[in-house]
């Protein structure tokens, strides 16, 4: 034995299919959502070795449709601020993940995707192609059905490339403007060795974190300061918990309208004396300044004009919404950073600014009375009740009173209303992505229990919305893992918002007149009550107003004693 081989550090060899794993976990990846397929078997057996070597490593998690999979990595850190990892299986896999990789991409919600690739080789190689899916899942470009979606993608090439890529990957997804990333995963590569002596160690690369330009914040603190009639339209939240409060207490101080237009996020508490909720139009039309908030869509140009002489601030991750081809709504100062770290330098570059003490404090009292005049006359429509079935609006006054004084988040898909529902609390409301990728609330509320189980999710839906999110998938996970969330599903027997589209185009047209408008019927309803008991699920069928209140007693019961999935299915009118 030579001196170099008596020296030489012991190799700590591992599968570089299960190296993704000891990876993941070093980069802090809590859950890793997989649905496995042929190409699985070395990370399959890759993750046997890891933990049988005692390695630290991630959850991962048997989830029986990608769509579930992206879903619940969306709300998951929609509660924890933490990414996910997502394994899929294949081009076939993939596309079924893909509308998930959209509404991720739409709302800036950073995740590392990966899917195996089918072999390249047909012989001569461990691991090339066996079964003849192995020629049927060829592609030439895999990563198209992704590509847009994702703001990097790579095929790995080389086993010895895992950290680094997966370190790579890990910071582009976290850097400003956060989204999701891809990494193909090809068969041959992952059966390999590599080196695991360093996959525990640190991250290699930092994401990068957008703070606004003190010059252009300075402007704009400048031009509300001096507004006679200020706007503030937000959409996608207000950052933290801290910027959220540091926002709600400055809009009080400065007496500043936010109107909520299609929130995905909640920014300020529907009961906040400066809350004029989600119509900008009569704000618009006299506004001096308008500051839209992180808004992809902040108006409906057509239907909302704006004031011709208003100044237009677009701050945000990417204030211009550079993914989007066509986004030409104005912006006199465009301010990129982090809402979480805007808000705050907004706050305190306004802190020693000259102020007209008069005329914000008439501003202030003019907010609140519009402000509680628009929330009051919204929960007397709610509250009148139809004696032929149950609004959409009486549901969502009705399930805001129950949650009252609960930590809890409802997620909404053409499901219940903001404002008429009640939501005071950061984190408290989320709505589909306006990529409008359906089925996208049960599995985002199944991701957000698993990040904070003490938290009551509710997942608010139509029936289609529903059917789109793979029920039978959502609830087999939500008895496998033991997430007891409230499924609350609006069965109106229609595409509502196709038949509301409809009707705004064309309001006096045939299909609006017509005794049953065409592609919009979803009848006969199943019996969504079977679906979930199929997996042990409590659950109940609603008609009449009259029973609302009792039966969302009962399902919180169950969802915070019994601990177990409760679903509510509620017959509502149209509309």
């Amino acid at each position: 034995m030579t001196d170099d081989q008596t020296t030489a550090p012991h190799r700590a060899e591992a599968t570089a299919g299960g190296a993704i794993f000891t990876r993941l976990k070093a980069l802090g990846v809590d859950y890793v959502f997989a649905n496995s397929g042929t190409d699985f078997p070395p990370i399959i057996e890759g993750l046997a070795e890891a933990a049988a070597a005692g390695r630290d490593l991630p959850r991962s998690l048997v989830i029986p449709h990608e769509h579930a999979a992206l879903g619940m990595a969306h709300g998951y850190y929609l509660i924890s601020g933490r990414p996910q990892a997502v394994i899929l299986h294949t081009n076939v896999g993939l596309a079924n993940g893909a509308a998930g990789a959209i509404n991720a991409a739409c709302e800036h919600i950073p995740m590392i995707i990966m899917s195996g690739r089918t072999p390249a080789t047909e012989k001569g190689r461990f691991g090339a192609r066996t079964v003849p899916i192995g020629w049927g899942q060829e592609m030439r470009d895999q990563t198209a059905l992704v590509r847009e979606a994702s703001k990097w993608d790579y095929e790995l090439r080389f086993p010895e490339q895992i950290a680094e890529l997966l370190d790579r990957a890990s910071a582009i997804a976290q850097s400003t403007p956060k989204g999701p990333v891809y990494l193909s995963l090809p068969r041959e590569t992952l059966c390999e060795a590599i080196d695991a002596t360093t996959l525990n160690a640190p991250p290699s690369m930092r994401p990068t974190v957008g703070a606004p330009n003190a010059a252009d914040i300075a402007t704009a603190a400048r031009w509300i300061a001096e507004a006679e009639r200020p706007l503030i339209i937000a959409q996608r939240g207000a950052g933290d918990a801290v910027s959220f409060d540091a926002f709600a207490a400055w809009a009080e101080e400065w007496g500043l309208p936010v109107c909520s237009w299609w929130a995905t996020h909640l920014a300020i508490s529907t009961e906040h004396p400066s809350h004029v909720g989600p119509d900008p139009k009569a704000w618009l039309e006299t506004a001096d300044v308008v500051l839209v908030l992180d808004c992809l869509a902040p108006w409906m140009p057509d239907a909302h004009p704006l004031n011709p002489a208003a100044r237009v601030i677009n701050i945000g991750p990417d204030p211009l919404f550079s993914r989007f081809p066509v986004r030409n709504f104005r912006s006199d100062l465009s301010i990129a950073g982090e809402t979480a770290l805007t808000i705050p330098a907004l706050v305190d570059a306004m802190r020693d600014l000259p102020r007209d003490a008069d005329l914000i404090a008439a501003r202030a009292v003019r907010i609140a009375a519009a402000a509680d005049e628009t929330r009051t006359a919204a929960r007397r429509r709610a509250a009148a009740r139809n004696d032929q079935g149950v609004t959409k609006d009486w549901l969502s006054l009705r399930l805001g009173l129950a949650l009252e004084g609960r930590k809890s988040s409802v997620f909404s898909e053409l499901g219940t209303t903001l404002g008429v529902l009640s939501r005071q609390d950061h984190r408290s409301w989320f709505q589909e992505p306006h990529s409008g990728g359906l089925g996208w609330s049960f599995p985002a509320a199944l991701g957000a229990q698993l990040a904070e189980p003490d938290r009551i999710c509710v997942a608010t839906m139509g029936d289609g919305s529903y059917m789109f999110a793979n029920p039978t998938v959502c609830h087999q996970i939500a008895e496998a893992l033991a997430l007891p969330v409230l499924v609350v599903i609006l069965n109106n027997e229609e595409w509502g918002a196709v038949r509301a589209s409809v009707t705004s185009l064309y309001p006096d047209g045939h299909a609006t007149r017509a005794n049953r408008m065409p592609l919009t019927a979803l009848k006969p309803s199943p019996d969504f009550v079977r679906t979930a008991e199929a997996s042990r699920a409590w659950a109940r069928r609603v008609t009449t107003a009259d029973e609302v209140d009792e039966a969302i007693a009962a399902a919180l019961t169950v969802v915070t004693k019994e601990r177990r999935c409760a679903l509510l299915e509620i017959a509502t009118l149209p509309g």
